[in-house]
């Protein structure tokens, strides 16, 4: 059995605020990568030479 403890880290508010914004561009970033992903399995893609 696995036991995860947890510990608590102190950084600056503006290191915490950076992290934040990198972590949502990331989301967002992937939800782009499926919904582009999806139209191409639909057939809804354009192929561009």
């Amino acid at each position: 059995m696995i036991s995860m403890t947890m510990e608590t880290v102190t950084i600056p508010k503006e290191e915490y605020e950076k992290l934040k914004q990198e972590a949502r561009i990331d989301l967002d970033l992937l939800q782009q990568l499926m919904n582009s992903f999806r139209e191409i399995k639909e057939g809804r893609a354009i192929r561009v030479k």
